[in-house]
């Protein structure tokens, strides 16, 4: 009988560097559709920075 492997929830690199580029594609495709999502939006379009450092502080939260 195979082991049943466990999947972390911690970000991998790609979503890291992607949350550089795109913060609201890192956020959305860690979280998915919901409030977080919207906040990153939101600060994306208020300023490229904040929305960098929301998509940071969701993927190590």
């Amino acid at each position: 009988m195979a082991a049943k492997r466990k999947r972390s929830k911690s970000p991998s690199l790609i979503l890291m560097v992607l949350a550089v580029f795109f913060p609201f594609l890192a956020v959305l495709l860690y979280k998915g559709l919901g409030k977080t999502f919207l906040i990153n939006v939101i600060l994306c379009i208020l300023g490229y920075v904040p929305g960098i450092i929301h998509a940071f502080w969701v993927l190590l939260k």
